[in-house]
């Protein structure tokens, strides 16, 4: 792009850009001059708006955490309706998404960014953490309901159904698990404290 063109939405350029590389060539690939070739933009434009390179990886994790937090409404809006199979179902094929997974990679592939993620996330992996979180508040809601039972135990059975959805959705490179894979997961992990309301 020339110098001196104004670049509309210039965060969510580059954003975009460094997802379009983190799902095509993965973590090892993303690098300030990669991004800003994928946007169509001079190397400075990223410099301009960012700290730095491990700043700018820290703004894109978290706006994609932002996603996580606009999932969480929405599931925990459906307590009450369809099954909390089906829900827990979609949420995670909505959680997983190929984009999450390359984030989760690119976390854990880079040191100087999960520090800097620390800084304002300072547990948990960040996007799996959310999730566990958003499911846990779903669960509760449900147990309020009484669509799951009433011991059970919310806080470990989130993180449980995060970790195993994790391990369906990790290395498939963009081909994610049938949702039967899912449901069925989703289904072991909640056997004994599932049940419909009369």
């Amino acid at each position: 792009m020339p110098t001196g063109v104004a670049i509309r939405d210039v965060r969510d350029q580059l954003f975009d850009a460094a997802e379009r590389i983190l799902l095509r060539d993965g973590p090892s690939a993303l690098t300030s001059r990669a991004v800003t070739t994928e946007a169509g933009c001079a190397k400075g434009v990223l410099h301009r708006h960012f700290a730095d390179f491990d700043a700018f990886l820290a703004e894109l994790v978290l706006d994609r955490i932002a996603r996580i937090d606009d999932l969480a409404a929405a599931l925990r809006a459906s307590a009450g309706t369809g099954t909390v199979a089906d829900n827990l179902t979609q949420a995670l094929m909505d959680v997983f998404g190929a984009v999450a997974v390359a984030i989760v990679s690119l976390v854990t592939s880079r040191d100087d960014l999960r520090s800097r993620l620390r800084e304002v996330r300072p547990t948990g992996v960040p996007i799996l953490t959310e999730a566990a979180i958003a499911i846990a508040s779903y669960l509760t809601a449900e147990r309020e309901r009484g669509r799951i039972t009433a011991d059970a135990d919310v806080d470990t059975l989130a993180p449980t159904l995060i970790g195993a959805a994790h391990m369906l959705f990790a290395d498939r490179h963009g081909t994610p698990p049938e949702p039967g894979a899912v449901r069925k997961v989703v289904t072991a992990v909640m056997a004994g404290v599932e049940h419909e309301a009369p």
